[in-house]
């Protein structure tokens, strides 16, 4: 029969096993050369916040993120998570969500399930989504983007001088898809709605090169038609960085540009 002494003893090299395996688990050593996603996600979680080896992973983790997006199937369960992950990393050092962030994330995961509930009582087929930029944003101040803002209002330009018969074209498109009530559709309308004072282009990108650009003048309205699936949807808004992951299964309005109450 064991003694206490000897369960006491297994005790204690199990504690020290259990340490050993997480020491070698967090071993961060060749970190730089890592080609693993989840990897470099945890090490950016984990590391000072002044680590100089931010600046070199953080860019990365978002460019191996895209580079699978592009590469991925349609459905894969990872693309809306990597999505989300390249939507906290334009905001933030990392993908680490505090308990106060989770709980709000949860609060609006019910708010969403509750007004979903609402629209299948009233026969509602639109999403509407109000997006307020304000604290985390880059500062209300487009001329400090240089060159960048004035290439972005060329394409601007650009994206809103189609030709009569492209709009014609894109017209009836948006008009079949609104008066579609296929269930079974495979395609979708986004209604972008710019509440600012300052003309932008929404980019919408899915899986592989399913990539779209909607210009979308200040204070009006632009539409456009996309397959159904996850989304990241990126902007900028009177020099102000705007992303967020969406799912689109049905129409949707997306409003930019609210001021942050006071």
């Amino acid at each position: 029969m064991f003694s206490f002494k000897n369960i006491f003893f297994l005790l204690i090299l199990g504690s020290f096993s259990t340490l050993s395996a997480q020491k070698k688990s967090k071993d961060y050593s060749n970190i730089l050369n890592s080609t693993n996603i989840y990897e470099i996600d945890a090490y950016l979680r984990d590391a000072h916040p002044d680590d100089p080896k931010r600046l070199v992973l953080k860019p990365k983790l978002v460019k191996m993120l895209k580079e699978y997006i592009k590469t991925a199937h349609v459905g894969d369960q990872r693309v809306k998570d990597f999505q989300e992950k390249i939507v906290l990393l334009r905001k933030r050092a990392s993908t680490r969500i505090s308990f106060e962030e989770l709980n709000e994330k949860i609060r609006q995961k019910q708010i969403a399930k509750f007004k979903e509930e609402l629209q299948k009582k009233d026969g509602s087929s639109i999403t509407y989504v109000t997006t307020v930029y304000g604290s985390e944003s880059v500062p209300n101040n487009a001329k400090t983007f240089g060159s960048f803002v004035d290439n972005e209002e060329e394409e601007f330009k650009m994206l809103l001088s189609v030709s009569p018969i492209e709009h014609k074209n894109n017209t009836v498109k948006i008009l079949n898809s609104l008066f579609d009530n296929n269930p079974e559709s495979k395609e979708s309308i986004v209604m972008i709605e710019n509440k600012s004072d300052c003309n932008l282009i929404m980019r919408i990108e899915g899986v592989g090169n399913a990539k779209y650009r909607l210009a979308v003048p200040a204070h009006a309205q632009n539409t456009i038609v996309v397959p159904k699936g996850d989304y990241l949807f990126s902007s900028l808004v009177c020099g102000a960085q705007y992303a967020s992951q969406k799912t689109i299964q049905k129409a949707i309005m997306v409003a930019l540009g609210d001021s942050p109450a006071k």
